[in-house]
């Protein structure tokens, strides 16, 4: 009797154990937001845990908490995250939440996060992963899957838009028999006047339309933009960088031989030609009025929503961002900062192309002049080492690094790094060469070959050659983006951060000049060639200066970001239909040239220009 009272104790006893350790595991969730004025800093802890049997785990949907983390920070306001905790038996529980949005930014941010993610979803999307083509899992040495800090696999993806540019650049260099590079010797003809004939229609000479797209071009993609490419992949980026921007040739021939011809010039002078235009006027040309209206709208109101963002509110926060980097009294007021450069910008914009392209032909060449100056400077201090260097490019490019992400990694991280830099495919340069003085609008699309060739072959190499000679794109201190590009020329020259902040500060200046150019002209198209459109969107752009350079809505950014990527759609899918047309006038234009029935005339050398130039000023 006595011995089974002792069992029955025993297994009551048991019974509670098990109990309390099936119990249900139960707990909340603390929220806090330690600043209005700072986005992403939103926090979140696991309180009150009961139930279960620890050690436990946490599993919190944004990848950078570890697995054993109670806290979570750098959450976005408004955006849904959710967090699993399981115990050792694998009994979890689940909760949803967000960090609640309290100043305008932050409420605006969180309203268009949700927009962002589908955007993202439909142009970052991997299509061949969605079509089990490949496994985009990255894995170690040993075989086994790379994890995020909360669990996740890692993953390494092929946008989207990043073939549909690469596929369309490769197909029009291969249709234009290697137009990017047969036609380099008479783009250079083109750009010192050759060509040029005072009679011909148009606002600007060729080298001012290349400049103008330049500086929409140029700028921190090839400052910050490569230092990004070369810290995540590697060397070996560059090289796909490069092959990128040499192919990006032919999709910028095309689309600006196509934006002269089909330009629209009014009773004032004025020029009005685009993606926009020939989509519309193009498409229609061939049976396909429907389609080229449809392309038409879909490419202006993506221009309209990329040149208030990334063409203009991601430039003043940059612009401000390094300035009061570099000078702290400028903490604190960046709203005074952003109505400054406001008032600089709309000084130059209310002028038009003509005002636009007198001051892109001045500040690019001597930012560019500058930039690449110093980068060879420090490529000749390191002459004896440029072959190892290249070699380190070349052996990279195929290499099983980029964070494990092997070759693929490594081509992703390059091709997007040139999409941003060169906008080749994009269409927005189109915009600014339909402008040019010319009635060949073949002429213009050679001279356009040229963006891609200067912005991503010589200026993005020089970048990453000064990256590699000085060592940072392995040791980087923490640093990102713009500050590593700083970083590395800084330990040849301590003092050439001051010029690097003058170059952004210009650059970012004259790629929003550019871009409002862009802009009024998709929106001018849409509402109507009226002074009342015109005045609306430039006094709507100059806003978005002042709220760029105040406060950082990151979403609204991004969105902007892929309005510009998502361009590449309806330009390069409208583009495949009119090809048949390009190739004939590509045909005859280059037979009259030959044949002298377009006549050339003598250019003074550069150098005599230059010194007929000081001349003057003495």
């Amino acid at each position: 009797m006595f011995l089974l009272k002792k069992y029955w104790v025993v297994a009551v006893f048991l019974l509670n154990v098990y109990t309390v350790s099936a119990q249900e595991i139960s707990f909340d969730v603390q929220l806090s937001n330690p600043s209005k004025d700072h986005l992403d800093d939103g926090e979140a802890d696991v309180i009150n845990l009961q139930g279960g049997q620890a050690p436990y785990t946490y599993y919190w949907s944004q990848r950078s908490i570890l697995l054993t983390n109670p806290h979570a920070n750098g959450l976005r306001e408004g955006k849904e995250y959710s967090i699993t905790v399981t115990d050792q038996n694998g009994l979890s529980a689940t909760k949803h939440f967000a960090v609640a949005p309290e100043s305008i930014n932050e409420k605006i941010n969180s309203a268009i996060t949700p927009v962002v993610s589908v955007v993202e979803a439909i142009i970052m999307g991997d299509l061949f992963y969605a079509l089990g083509l490949y496994d985009n899992v990255i894995y170690d040495d040993a075989g086994k899957p790379m994890l995020y800090p909360n669990g996740d696999r890692r993953r390494v993806a092929i946008p989207l838009v990043a073939i549909w540019l690469l596929f369309g650049a490769i197909f029009f260099t291969l249709a234009f028999r290697f137009i990017n590079f047969r036609g380099v010797g008479h783009a250079i003809d083109l750009v010192r006047g050759k060509y040029d004939d005072p009679n011909d229609k148009g606002e600007v000479s060729h080298f001012q339309a290349l400049t103008t797209a330049l500086s929409g071009t140029v700028g921190l993609g090839n400052i910050a933009g490569v230092a990004v490419a070369v810290s995540v992949g590697g060397a070996g980026a560059t090289f796909w960088l490069i092959v990128a921007g040499l192919f990006g040739m032919a999709s910028k021939f095309i689309e600006c031989t196509l934006a002269v011809k089909y330009r629209e010039i009014d009773e004032h002078g004025e020029v009005h030609g685009g993606p926009m235009y020939y989509l519309s006027k193009g498409l229609k040309k061939r049976g396909k009025g429907k389609l080229g209206k449809v392309l038409a709208a879909l490419f202006a109101v993506l221009c309209i929503g990329g040149s208030f963002g990334g063409g203009n509110m991601f430039q003043a926060n940059q612009a401000y961002s390094q300035m009061s980097h570099l000078f702290p009294v400028l903490s604190g007021h960046g709203f005074w900062f952003g109505v400054i450069f406001a008032i600089l910008v709309g000084v130059v914009i209310i002028g038009g192309i003509k005002s636009i392209a007198n001051v892109t032909d001045k500040i690019v060449p001597f930012m560019v002049g500058t930039y690449v100056l110093f980068s060879l400077i420090i490529i000749f201090m390191n002459i004896n080492h440029i072959g190892d260097a290249f070699g380190q490019i070349f052996s990279g490019a195929f290499s099983d690094d980029a964070l494990k992400g092997g070759f693929i990694g490594i081509l992703i991280t390059g091709l997007r790094r040139a999409a941003f830099s060169n906008e080749a495919g994009v269409g927005s340069a189109a915009i600014a060469h339909s402008a040019s003085k010319t009635d060949e609008p073949v002429s213009e699309g050679v001279v356009a070959l040229l963006e891609p060739f200067i912005d991503t072959v010589v200026v993005c190499t020089m970048t990453a050659l000064v990256l590699i000679f000085t060592g940072v794109h392995i040791n980087n201190e923490g640093q990102q983006g713009a500050e590593l590009t700083s970083l590395a020329f800084s330990q040849v020259f301590p003092w050439f951060k001051y010029v690097l902040t003058i170059a952004i500060v210009l650059f970012a200046f004259s790629t929003m000049v550019s871009w409002s150019y862009y802009g009024v002209k998709a929106f001018t198209f849409l509402f109507g060639r009226t002074k009342k459109v015109d005045f609306t969107y430039k006094a709507l752009f100059l806003i978005f200066t002042v709220i760029g350079s105040s406060i950082g809505m990151a979403a609204v950014i991004d969105f902007s970001d892929y309005m510009i990527l998502g361009m590449a759609f309806p330009n390069i899918l409208g583009i495949y239909f009119m090809m048949p047309e390009v190739l004939k006038d590509v045909k005859s234009y280059f037979h009259r040239i030959k044949t002298g029935e377009i006549k050339s005339h003598e250019v003074k050398p550069v150098k005599v220009l230059i010194k007929e130039k000081l001349r003057i000023k003495k």
